[in-house]
């Protein structure tokens, strides 16, 4: 197919493809699929070989979110019946995280539900990490407290973290109608503000919260314009009580697309399988490794993930093999680049997921017309639909249970 050749020739040179050309990915009929999937593996296997990096999630404070998110079963209002805490203590962050670690994580990323941190919530997050790389000093560390603050970013640095992450999650034009509390543009100024602390910025989306192609295409273009070292590319968990809770939109099929969409705009960036893997790709996991290289490993914030033992013998029975603490995940190209220093247009800065503040690069021929995502009127279900699969999390951070690692 000449659009998937066009495709790899431009990710093995790193080159942004077209509108057309993304549209076109997410238009492929199923019979293609796995032409899709071969071609964004070649992309795949050329920046990161047939490495997985593991990641776990410690939830440092469940729910209680002012926020509106529709998204979030931790937002304003929402009556899913989830985990509620306050902040963990740096020790009990740190045993959680251990777990994941002696799993196999090579990151471990703190999360709290919230706005954004106040300066007291970084001291206590500042505390949680040094107990962390005190246990391992080799384990990466992510941040994802909210919105940030002037100097905050450059504190979390201080203190240790290697990373902040924060999604932009939709396209900026459909924004307003997911979240009414702060703005696209505002998640835009924090991951910059956690790129100029000389953090690696960590940012993604969330498919399947009823957009179009034309959304998805520009939220991943966007992300590319931001130069993340990693984009998390998430699946929407429906949770019952939320104002999402009957957008069943995606099959196994459609997430392979995105996935692959992704892989071909960001050809050597850290592409992660995230939220909502288990519910909407299921027994095509494994295809997906050949799309994204790196997952979580375990549960997530407040839903169950397939158990950890799982995750690595899937790893390992699809040819693929764990990172281990000492490799580099990245390209030399992007890992030399000091992330909190490129200056657009500068050599060893647009690359990846282009430069910083120098906009898409790449053609701009008009968007191809593609149907929008079709969503389920109230009462019904989509075909496929796996409610059974949406399992709140009620074992580790924040309980007396262990965690699924």
């Amino acid at each position: 197919m000449d659009l998937l050749t066009a495709l790899v020739d431009k990710g093995l040179r790193r080159e942004l493809p077209t509108r057309d050309e993304a549209l076109a990915v997410l238009a492929t009929p199923d019979d293609e699929l796995l032409d899709v999937v071969a071609a964004a593996g070649r992309v795949r296997r050329r920046w990161f070989g047939r490495r997985v990096k593991l990641n776990y999630l410690v939830n440092l404070k469940s729910g209680l979110c002012p926020e509106d998110c529709s998204y979030c079963s931790q937002r304003l209002g929402s009556r899913a019946d989830i985990l509620k805490y306050t902040w963990l203590k740096p020790d009990q962050a740190a045993d959680a995280a251990r777990a994941g670690v002696a799993g196999g994580a090579k990151r471990v990323c703190l999360v709290a539900s919230g706005r954004g941190p106040t300066d007291r919530d970084v001291d206590r997050v500042s505390k949680t990490i040094e107990a962390i790389k005190d246990q391992n000093e080799d384990v990466e560390v992510c941040a994802c407290l909210g919105l940030l603050s002037g100097g905050q970013a450059e504190r979390l640095r201080a203190a240790g973290a290697d990373a902040y992450n924060h999604n932009l999650n939709t396209s900026e034009a459909t924004y307003g109608d997911i979240t009414t509390t702060h703005t696209y543009a505002d998640r835009v100024d924090t991951v910059r503000q956690a790129q100029a602390a000389g953090l690696s910025a960590c940012s993604g989306l969330i498919a399947g919260m009823g957009e179009s192609d034309e959304d998805l295409v520009d939220v991943v273009f966007g992300l590319r314009a931001l130069d993340p070292d990693s984009v998390p590319v998430n699946f929407l968990i429906p949770f019952e009580g939320t104002p999402l809770a009957k957008e069943w939109n995606l099959t196994p099929q459609r997430c392979l697309r995105i996935l692959a969409m992704v892989r071909f705009v960001c050809p050597d960036v850290e592409v992660r399988l995230a939220g909502g893997r288990e519910v909407h790709l299921r027994t095509m996991q494994p295809l997906a490794l050949h799309l994204a290289n790196s997952i979580f490993l375990g549960d997530y914030l407040t839903s169950e993930g397939q158990a950890g033992q799982a995750d690595l013998d899937m790893i390992a029975d699809a040819g693929f093999e764990v990172e281990g603490a000492q490799t580099r995940t990245l390209p030399e190209h992007r890992a030399a680049a000091d992330c909190g220093s490129h200056v657009p247009g500068q050599a060893g800065c647009a690359t990846g997921c282009g430069g910083h503040e120098g906009g898409v690069c790449g053609s701009h021929e008009p968007a191809v017309t593609v149907p929008a995502a079709q969503t389920v009127p109230d009462g019904e279900k989509a075909p496929g639909v796996r409610t059974d699969l949406v399992a709140v999390r009620r074992r580790g951070a924040g309980t007396d249970l262990p965690p699924n690692a």
